[in-house]
């Protein structure tokens, strides 16, 4: 499970040393797919592959469908990562979110999230907000045991 978060830099050939904790997670490889928030999901292949089912369950008559297939599929990109950990993050990518050299990543369970360090303080702000996430978490059922 993808947990915690980090702070990385991608080296001059736009590589990004994935986190040693997030590597026991995956074999040799990493999908990069666009993310909802301005930011890029990076996952295991049978974690995309369950959201590749997925996909495929839609009818693609719908076009909400069809954009949410062109945002995950047409932004979908499998890289290898090599024995010393590093990863190449695709241009169009980077250049579709606003990432720059300096990133930070966020697990979020199945996969990780990258950012930019200035797009993630807004999510932290977002998150400190005490008025709003009563709002947007009291119809979340987060109830620990079995009550």
């Amino acid at each position: 499970m993808f947990l915690g978060r980090y702070r990385h830099t991608l080296d001059n050939k736009d590589r990004l040393t994935v986190p040693a904790k997030y590597r026991e997670f995956l074999a040799d490889d990493l999908y990069f797919v666009q993310g909802f928030d301005r930011n890029v999901m990076a996952m295991s292949t049978p974690t995309f592959q369950i959201i590749t089912d997925r996909l495929e369950a839609l009818s693609i008559t719908d076009p909400d469908v069809r954009l949410l297939n062109r945002r995950i599929l047409g932004s979908a990109t499998l890289e290898a990562i090599d024995k010393n950990g590093r990863v190449h993050l695709p241009d169009f990518l980077r250049e579709e979110v606003g990432l720059g050299r300096e990133l930070v990543l966020v697990g979020q369970g199945e996969y990780f999230e990258i950012w930019s360090p200035e797009e993630w303080a807004k999510q932290v702000a977002a998150q400190l907000d005490i008025e709003a996430n009563n709002q947007r978490f009291k119809v979340l059922d987060l109830r620990l045991g079995s009550k």
